[in-house]
């Protein structure tokens, strides 16, 4: 059984191993709120927009473009900060208040239902509510991410739980190992944000 997983594995190319690397690479420094994170996400979104459309997980597909805008996005805006450094740190860890974060979860349920419906009926997509939900998930979230909105990895956690079944139903197992490993990265991520967050300044 193993050894069959692990042939599978391997058949799915080195290009999803490279763009799975730096996918790791990405939310590591993510962590450690390093700007070189927005390089790592640029190449390893661009790698993922040609898998996912060849597996017809079309959602996921033009989540990857959106994803390359918000590299670029989140790369500026961690870059100006506050103004004085260039190191993504000036750039404080905020929180969400109990509205937003409502008016979040109703733009990503609205979305996920309207997509749902568009997709079912036009395409030949597989797995058309799960790869819209994740999909209006991600993109509310990585905007978290850009903003350095604490809340982001609790969305993450939920996101990717999901996706992992989502990869391995299209047998994108290194993407689904991806992601199996993306949940043990997110608790100590919510952990060095919150202790970052209770040392900054007051003012913040």
């Amino acid at each position: 059984m193993f050894e069959t997983l692990f042939a599978q594995m391997m058949a799915s190319g080195a290009l999803e191993l490279i763009a799975v690397v730096l996918a790791i690479v990405y939310l590591l420094l993510v962590m450690r709120e390093h700007i070189a994170c927005w390089y790592a996400a640029f190449v390893s979104t661009a790698i993922f927009l040609y898998i996912f459309s060849d597996v017809k997980l079309y959602m996921e597909s033009g989540l990857q473009v959106y994803y390359l805008a918000m590299a670029v996005y989140g790369w500026s805006r961690w870059r100006k900060g506050g103004g004085h450094s260039k190191d993504g740190k000036t750039l404080l860890i905020s929180r969400w208040r109990l509205q937003q974060h409502v008016v979040a979860l109703l733009l990503i349920l609205v979305a996920t239902a309207s997509t749902t419906i568009l997709l079912q009926t036009y395409t030949d997509a597989e797995l058309p509510l799960l790869d819209s939900f994740t999909t209006w998930g991600a993109i509310v979230t990585t905007f978290m991410v850009a903003r350095k909105i604490l809340e982001n990895w609790i969305y993450w956690l939920v996101i990717d739980a999901i996706s992992i079944y989502l990869y391995v139903d299209r047998e994108l197992y290194f993407t689904a190992l991806l992601f199996a490993v993306y949940i043990v990265i997110i608790f100590f991520g919510w952990a060095t944000w919150l202790r970052r967050y209770r040392n900054q300044p007051r003012s913040a």
